[in-house]
């Protein structure tokens, strides 16, 4: 499982401030499409649908923090307001803290208990940390990043959901230079009777002929104003919770979380 969670999803585009938080105050619909000019307006109707399904790009731009944790492990606090992330569990070789803004890259980190505080490594544990967040967050969020620049989305036709119900599907591809793994591609199964996506293909390179994996996304659920998929075909409560606020300490204390 870990081999796989970590060849995934890395692909996705988190370096535009604009799409870190909220949109300014007004911004249409059309506001929010920035794929690539080859991409389908087909792809695109069904992507924007998606995101209205899901409670629409206001009241995402309203949602604030988000608080997961990634398959039973590493549990995470994201302001995407600010930027500011905690992110606790383990990753390769010990157990981190980040408290970190993904914006500047810039924090304090815990491997095992103890601060980093060389210069050097703690440059090389918050660009693994900012890695670790842009995968883990792909997991949980990337419906709503279907349409952020440097994607190219065809639509695929109909297809069928491992239950056999009806979904259109979306090709997902990247630019050069998008994310950390550009040559990843996605199958993106969005189910016609409920409107939302069930079920993802991933490809290790876009060209491949089959897929690496495919996996559902269920048990959606409302968390504030918005909807979330709580299952990847795991037994897993992903522990998701919306706040408007935290107190500061969650994302400055490596105090244990108490709130």
């Amino acid at each position: 499982m870990r081999e796989l969670v970590q060849a995934v999803a890395i692909a996705a585009l988190w370096c535009s401030a604009a799409l870190f938080g909220a949109t300014p105050a007004g911004a249409g619909a059309a506001d929010r499409v920035h794929v690539a000019d080859d991409s389908d307006a087909r792809a695109i109707e069904i992507a924007q649908s998606v995101v209205k399904r899901m409670g629409g790009w206001d009241a995402w731009d309203r949602t604030r923090i988000l608080r997961w944790t990634f398959f039973g492990g590493r549990v995470h606090h994201w302001d995407r307001h600010t930027g500011d992330v905690r992110i606790e569990g383990r990753s390769g070789d010990g157990e981190y803290l980040w408290l970190m803004n993904v914006h500047s890259l810039e924090g304090r980190v815990w491997k095992d208990g103890e601060e980093i505080t060389d210069a050097d490594e703690l440059k090389q544990a918050l660009t693994r940390g900012h890695e670790v967040w842009v995968n883990d967050s792909y997991w949980m969020v990337m419906p709503y990043k279907l349409l952020d620049p440097g994607v190219t989305l065809k639509y695929g036709g109909e297809g069928k959901l491992e239950d056999g119900r009806a979904a259109d599907i979306l090709k997902l591809t990247f630019d050069e230079g998008v994310g950390y793994t550009p040559q990843n591609g996605y199958d993106v199964f969005v189910a016609r009777d409920t409107g939302l996506v069930e079920q993802w293909a991933f490809y290790s390179d876009a060209a491949d002929p089959e897929p690496r994996f495919t996996m559902p996304w269920e048990n959606w659920q409302t968390f504030g104003e918005i909807m979330l998929s709580n299952g990847r075909g795991r037994e897993m409560d992903w522990e998701i919770a919306v706040h408007d606020q935290l107190p500061q300490s969650v994302f400055k204390s490596n105090a244990a979380v108490s709130y």
